[in-house]
């Protein structure tokens, strides 16, 4: 019996040393460089978000150490978020996920990474709504009208994609799915050439981002027929949401996330959590985001987690019912 008490004991005792280690290295956290993986090219949304989040967090009322932003682009984001997950899982290397590299990436394509299971999760920076526009010529005015056109002609009218699995992609094969429509794909390499061939009459319609439209939209060379998410974004006000023009299960947002590799200590995640929703909630980064059409958030890593389950669910189950397949 003594045995097996010491064995309990020692067991307890190095229970207990683990606890005292991770509240200590919290404590000092961090003691040296932090680098932030943005899985994207430079000047794009997650970068710039990346950027404005390091800076502030340098400063020595946030975690008072220098953060680096790195940019390794490629495979829709793909590259750079597996690269996360062989770092050390200690608070130091963290990456800048969104929509793709979490959600419409694993759906479409096999990964080297899953989206959860490889991950810790800390905070949701930020949501923003898509846009469905379409060229100023096409014979609709509303979503409704919109529908009743491409029934009357199925298989006839094209959309652009920023490219194959990418979420402008499957965003439009959703919004097929739940009308009924029949919209042929054609993708191009990025949203701009997106946009040239719209506005060319290559392809009649387009998903794409509030902001990137607004220019298009505001000069009439698009037309605003829908907003994807949950509510009117204040960019368009007067432009209706999908749910308000009948179309329903269509609630879309594209999300930025902050991450880090699976395992960082609960003490290291907690503190990174409060200095991220510390900075996603000043006016200036706020306002900054709102500018940018997206919608400031800053929850808990439960609740973040919860979103990329959700988010991976819905478009898993998109690509199976509708017979997606990679090529």
């Amino acid at each position: 019996m003594s045995g097996k008490r010491n064995l309990v004991s020692l067991s307890i005792l190095v229970l207990l040393l683990g606890i005292f280690a991770a509240g200590s290295q919290a404590q000092s956290f961090p003691t040296r460089s932090i680098r932030i993986i943005a899985p994207f090219a430079p000047g794009g949304g997650v970068d710039l978000i990346g950027r404005m989040l390091g800076a502030k967090l340098s400063l020595g009322d946030s975690l008072g150490q220098p953060v680096i932003i790195e940019n390794r682009d490629g495979a829709g984001g793909s590259i750079g978020t597996e690269l996360a997950t062989r770092a050390t899982p200690d608070g130091y290397t963290l990456v800048l996920g969104n929509s793709s590299t979490h959600g419409v990436n694993q759906a479409y394509s096999k990964l080297k990474y899953d989206s959860v299971k490889d991950f810790t999760p800390i905070t949701q920076i930020a949501g923003a709504p898509l846009l469905l526009a379409s060229s100023s010529s096409f014979p609709a005015r509303t979503v409704k009208e919109f529908i009743a056109v491409a029934k009357s002609r199925p298989g006839q009218i094209n959309y652009g994609s920023s490219g194959k699995g990418s979420v402008t992609h499957l965003t439009m094969e959703l919004f097929k799915y739940v009308t009924g429509t029949n919209l042929v794909e054609i993708p191009y390499k990025g949203v701009g050439p997106v946009f040239t061939a719209v506005l060319a009459g290559e392809v009649e319609t387009l998903i794409v981002a509030v902001t990137t439209s607004m220019p298009h939209v505001q000069a009439g060379r698009l037309k605003a027929l829908g907003i994807t998410g949950e509510k009117r974004t204040p960019l368009l006000p007067d432009v209706p949401t999908m749910a308000e023009q009948g179309v329903t299960g269509f609630e879309t947002n594209y999300w930025y996330g902050m991450l880090g590799p699976a395992g960082i200590p609960k003490p290291i995640v907690a503190r990174l959590n409060k200095e991220l929703v510390k900075i996603i909630h000043t006016p200036e980064f706020s306002q900054k985001m709102l500018g940018e059409g997206a919608e400031p958030v800053g929850n808990s890593p439960a609740e973040f987690e919860k979103i990329i389950r959700s988010e991976l669910a819905k478009w898993t189950k998109l690509v199976k019912d509708a017979g997606i397949r990679a090529e």
